[in-house]
Order: structure tokens, then sequence, then C-alpha cells
């Protein structure tokens, strides 16, 4: 079967609505603005270097996430809410399936060797060498699978080991293409609460929000995660419920078997 035929246009977009509806991301930015935190919400005077060292230690604070969470999306296409079953094992694998009272409607895994698309229902099995185009194409979200994860176990996806510094409640960490992620920490905790990915011109293409902080053995964790983009204008907002961290999860559980009744396709074919 060709993505050109009849059913090519609905595969793919059945597809990128679940990926999109369904966890991952992070591109996905809403109908609202991320704007600066509600007044009354105090901020500490900082010791200067304080901020980047407690980003440096939170990167290497959660290495896995096991969760259920409820996905609320709002964007060009619509508004959906489902429910996801999330598990990542950083730095590089991934599994989200999405849910219905059936089963899983769509899995998606990557590892370092490749990303696998199933809609279970179509009977489509998509797959393709883990590079940040396929999961683009996946997904819609311009982001390298590592830091996807990274975000996911509430971590912003910032490289600390990048020329950083700090200015008040925030660490600036210059990013590629003369670009620049700013994680601001309000409130009194060294905990980050909002994540923004500015380009070269100084427009603020992602962002994230952390809030609902409930404690764990590996420390505080963001219950809520939400994601914002801004060209296209999109939100994904996550909420997890009992969230297993830093737990052993086997590597076979983030690669798939193509079943013998589906329809196997490159991941290439889905347009951009």
């Amino acid at each position: 079967m060709s993505l050109g035929s009849r059913r090519g246009p609905v595969i793919r977009a059945q597809f990128r609505a679940g990926l999109l509806l369904a966890v991952i991301l992070p591109l996905l930015a809403g109908c609202t603005t991320l704007g600066p935190p509600p007044a009354e919400v105090p901020l500490r005077d900082w010791p200067a270097g304080e901020l980047i060292t407690a980003l440096a230690e939170r990167s290497k604070q959660f290495r896995s996430l096991r969760a259920l969470a409820r996905v609320d999306y709002a964007g060009p296409e619509g508004r959906n809410g489902f429910q996801e079953a999330v598990l990542v094992q950083r730095p590089d694998r991934l599994r989200l399936e999405t849910l219905s009272f059936l089963g899983a409607i769509l899995i998606v895994t990557a590892n370092g060797a490749e990303i696998v698309g199933y809609h279970t229902r179509e009977g489509v099995f998509l797959r393709g060498e883990a590079s940040k185009e396929n999961l683009r194409r996946l997904t819609q979200i311009p982001l390298e699978l590592e830091e996807i994860s990274a975000l996911l176990v509430g971590v912003p996806p910032v490289d600390t080991r990048r020329p950083a510094q700090q200015d008040g409640a925030a660490v600036i960490v210059a990013a590629g293409d003369g670009g620049k992620d700013v994680v601001h920490f309000y409130g009194e905790e060294k905990v980050p609460t909002q994540w923004q990915r500015i380009d070269g011109s100084g427009t603020v293409e992602l962002s994230a929000r952390f809030s609902d902080y409930i404690a764990t053995p590996a420390g505080s964790f963001p219950s809520r995660i939400l994601l914002e983009s801004a060209l296209p204008k999109k939100l994904l907002d996550i909420r997890y419920e009992q969230p297993e961290l830093n737990a052993a999860i086997p590597p076979e559980v983030f690669s798939q078997q193509k079943p013998p009744h589906a329809k196997e396709l490159p991941i290439e074919a889905l347009a951009r």
C-alpha cells in the first residue's frame, strides 16, 4: 500500500494526531501563552552559581519513569483528552501507549537503534532509524530523543556541559545556532518551574512549565508538565498518576516486533 493511496492521508493524520495527543510531546504548545509566574509566587535571591549546580545535579537525579498520565491537548486540530502509559529510560529509551477501554490503540517505542510507531487498529507498523528527523515525522516535535526523554522525567532539556550563567532566579545556557535555553526557578525550592528554548532572534520556540511537585524517594518530582510551542500554537498538558521513578525497566520494553498481520512502512514515507 502506498502512502499516496486513499488511506494514506488518513493513516498519517491518525498517527500524528495520536502521537501529538499522546504525550510526546513537547513541541506541542497551546492555545495559551506561557508568561511569567504569578506575582504572588515568592522569589528567592539565590547565591551566584547555586542554581547552575542544582540544574546539573537534577539532570543526574532522575534516570527512569514509569507512570500513567492524563493528557489534554489543544491545538489547530481541536481539543482532546486521553490516558497515556509512559515509560522512559534515560538517555534515549522511550515507550508511549495511547490507551482506550479496549487497550492500546497506538504504541510508540524509541531507542538508540530505531523508532517504531504501531497503530493497532489500522495494522500499520512504521519503522526508521533513531534520528531527530524521524522523531519529528512521527510526533511533530523538533527535539532529540534524549531531550524528549529528559522533559518527560521533569528535567529541562539543557546541555549542562555548555557555558551557563545565573541571572537571579534563572539559569541561561548557550544552545546551538546562537540560541539559548533559559530555566527559571520560582519559589523557595531549587527545582525548575519553567524552561524556554529561545532562538537566535530572541523568539521563544518551545517552553514547558513544571508544577504540582510531589515528594518521591528520588526527590521532588513535577506531577504536571505543560508543554507549549509557538508555531503552530499547541498545548500539551500532562498530569502523572503515581509515578514510579528510577525503577529498572527491561530493555525489550523499548522495542517492538512487527505483528504478522501488520503492514510495515518506513517512517521516511511520512511527509514532514
